[in-house]
Formats: C-alpha cells, sequence, structure tokens
C-alpha cells in the first residue's frame, strides 16, 4: 500500500488523517459529513489515484447511524474501505499507555492498518444493507407490539375483562370486538341476532352462523356476568379501542414489511436454498439473509459462528476451570433468531424430517443428556455449518444426505 486515510467518525462529522507509504502523516484534519466537504475528498482520493496508480486503503470505525454517511459516500463512488466493528478496532488500537482523543484514534487506525490485516469492503450494491434495515424495522414493530399488547392487558381487565376468555387473544375478530363492546354495557342494550351479525361482519374468515351465534350468547352472558372496574363512559374505554387500533396498524405494517423483504430477496439463491430447509418459511428466510448479510465474506463456518456469537469462550488459570459458555460478542439479532428457528424446527417435527432434530433428540438422551438451550445451541452451531455449506456450493437441503447413515 502507498497511502492510508483513516477516519475518527462523529456526530456529524470525521477526523482524518493521510499516511504515505513511509508512516507518515502528510495531512490531518476534520471533515463535515456535507456535501461540499465529501465532494472536496472525492477530489483528493482522485489526486492520491492519480499519482499512485492505485486507490489508498481507506479504514474508519462502524459507529452506527453516524458512520453511514461515510458508508454511503464509498458505496456510491466504488471505493474499497476497511469498516471495524469498535471491539476490533479497540483490540488493534488499545496500548499501556490511555490517551483518547479523536485525533489520536484517527492516528492510531491509520498505523496499526500498516501491520494488521483487515477485511476489505467493497462499495457496491446495497442489497444487503436495505434488507436489514427492513428486518430492524420489523423488530422494532415487534417490540412495540408487545408493549401495546401488555397495555391492553392491562385496561381490558379493568374494562371488560372476560373478553379475554371469549375470544382467542391477538386475534383480528379479538381487536375488532375490543373496539365495538369495550365494557359490558355496550353489550346488554343489544340484541342476539345483532351482536352476531357484528361477529359475522368482523372476521376475516367465514365463520358459521352457529359459531357466532355461539359467541353471541357468551358474549351477552359474560356481560351479564361481568362487574368491571370502570364505568362504561370512563377514559380507559377510549384507551382500549386506540390500543386495539394501534395493534391492528402494527400488525399490518409488520406483514408488509415482510412482503417488501420478500420481493427484495426472492430472486436470490440463498432465498430458495433457506426456504428449502424443514421449519423455515419466507418470513425466518429473509430475516435470517438480513442478519448474516453476504455469507460470502466468511471464509468458514467458524468465521459466522463468531459473527452470531455463539463460538465458544474458554477460561482456564491454573488448576482453575469455568465452564464452557458462548461468547455472546456477535450479532444478537441473529443469535435470538437462530434460537427461534431450532425451537420451530423441535415444535414442527411432525411434518417432516430434519436432521437437526434428529441430532437434538440425541443430544437430550443418555448418555449426553444435555439440557434443553445446551442442546438448542448445539443445533445452532449444527444449523449455521449446514447453511454455509448449502449456501457456498449453492444446493438445496436434502435429508436424505445430510441425516447420518
Amino acid at each position: 500500500m502507498k497511502h492510508v486515510i483513516a477516519f475518527d467518525v462523529s456526530m456529524g462529522r470525521s477526523y482524518m488523517v493521510l499516511y504515505n507509504h513511509e508512516k507518515k502523516c502528510i495531512f490531518e484534519g476534520e471533515i463535515r459529513h456535507s456535501r461540499p466537504d465529501f465532494e472536496e475528498l472525492q477530489e483528493r482520493i482522485k489526486g492520491l489515484i492519480d499519482d499512485n496508480g492505485e486507490q489508498p486503503h481507506i479504514v474508519f470505525e462502524a459507529t452506527g447511524i453516524y458512520s453511514k454517511p461515510l458508508e454511503r459516500f464509498m458505496r456510491e463512488n466504488h471505493y474499497t474501505y476497511y469498516l471495524l466493528n469498535p471491539l476490533e478496532a479497540k483490540m488493534q488500537c488499545d496500548s499501556l499507555r490511555i490517551h483518547k482523543t479523536d485525533k489520536s484514534d484517527a492516528h492510531q487506525l491509520a498505523l496499526t492498518h500498516f501491520n494488521v490485516s483487515r477485511r476489505e469492503i467493497e462499495g457496491s450494491d446495497d442489497f444487503f444493507s436495505q434488507l436489514k434495515s427492513l428486518s430492524r424495522f420489523y423488530s422494532e414493530l415487534d417490540d412495540e407490539l408487545s408493549i401495546i399488547r401488555s397495555r391492553m392487558h392491562k385496561v381490558i381487565q379493568l374494562t371488560f375483562p372476560e373478553l379475554e376468555n371469549i375470544f382467542t387473544s391477538k386475534s383480528e375478530l379479538f381487536l375488532n370486538i375490543v373496539q365495538l363492546f369495550p365494557h359490558p354495557d355496550f353489550v346488554l342494550g343489544l340484541s342476539k341476532t345483532v351482536i352476531k351479525n357484528r361477529i359475522r361482519i368482523n372476521t376475516n374468515k367465514n365463520i358459521s352462523t352457529a359459531v357466532a351465534e355461539k359467541k353471541a350468547l357468551e358474549l351477552i352472558k359474560a356481560a351479564q356476568y361481568s362487574y368491571p372496574s370502570v364505568s362504561s363512559e370512563d377514559v380507559l374505554c377510549k384507551q382500549l379501542r386506540s390500543y386495539a387500533e394501534r395493534y391492528q396498524e402494527i400488525l399490518r405494517k409488520k406483514d408488509q414489511c415482510i412482503g417488501d423483504m420478500v420481493m427484495l430477496a426472492k430472486e436470490r439463491a440463498e432465498y430458495a436454498i433457506l426456504i428449502s430447509f424443514p421449519g423455515i418459511g419466507p418470513n425466518t428466510a429473509v430475516r435470517l439473509m438480513a442478519e448474516i448479510g453476504n455469507i460470502h465474506r466468511f471464509d468458514n463456518h467458524k468465521q459466522l459462528n463468531a459473527f452470531a456469537g455463539i463460538d465458544i469462550r474458554r477460561f482456564q488459570s491454573g488448576k482453575t476451570f469455568f465452564r464452557d459458555q458462548i461468547n455472546k460478542r456477535g450479532n444478537k439479532h441473529l443469535r435470538k433468531l437462530l434460537y427461534i428457528v431450532i425451537q420451530n424446527m423441535i415444535k414442527q417435527r411432525r411434518f417432516g424430517q430434519n436432521h437437526l432434530v434428529d441430532y437434538y433428540d440425541k443430544l437430550k438422551t443418555q448418555p449426553y443428556n444435555k439440557c434443553h438451550k445446551v442442546a438448542s445451541i448445539a443445533c445452532v452451531n449444527k444449523l449455521l455449518k449446514c447453511l454455509f455449506y448449502l449456501i457456498s456450493h449453492n444446493k438445496y437441503y436434502d435429508y436424505g444426505l445430510a441425516a447420518p447413515s
């Protein structure tokens, strides 16, 4: 390499240093994440390319949303760059003398680049970036849904608690009925026929007249029996309706989000390979693609394990031995998703043969007799190994080949 450019990224600005092949700093200064400053940076990089015949090595640390403008600049101009995660940067740049400033961090990133091997990133299309943004939005909606569900349960216990016993909680019909009848008094003034018709109108499924009539009778009986904590004029009834509306809105947004992800990913080879697994559907497949990213950037499945944070952390000192644990230093979203995938596979074992479920059963029997979580994480390790092999070799899942003979 002839030149190294390093950035220490902050909110809205970065401290930049430029080193030549003799490890001498020939430029340093602050640039703002603005169009004029990025145009000036582009001219500087062009000048270095014209003079030396090669692009300078560009290195900076991933700092969440604050490094995104710099990443976009690199992608749009098709520059290759080295993006370090904070832990990696800290381990490479730490020294015995602690002297941390934006300026010193930029210099340390540049100087260590001459001695440390780092993975290069191509500034090309942002398919996985878009997919990951949608996946994280889906997770945020899921978290919000959990909060709304908790609030709705709390309020419904004060207004009309019997509703949760009559209708399946979280169903579309339940949410519609909550908005129609948030309090028993709204039911008592209506006939069985009116309630039955409203139940039939407010369900997406073709509910039979007999079932609707049965639910109507249960609703009337519950209203007569119920003695809520508040009156029908209480503000909590309006709150409950608002929560139910918001819950439905979030459910629709989640479906739309998954639909957008499938539209993006369905033409990719990885998508077809993932859904060939028993227990992995379109929802799980696109979210796995989003969290793993470009799997071809890993040299082996052990690197993929480390990325997910399920590689083993072993600690021994003298005669002291600690029990092996997973590192949990990787992508927590991916780790959680993989664990859920294994649980779904175990629950859906009756729908098809799966060598991962066979492996789980083996670990749960003597002489292994592993606990549920240990066996599940072992299956996650096996799943990642299998995924890495299949995607690397462009093959679909085949139980006959995967299962031990």
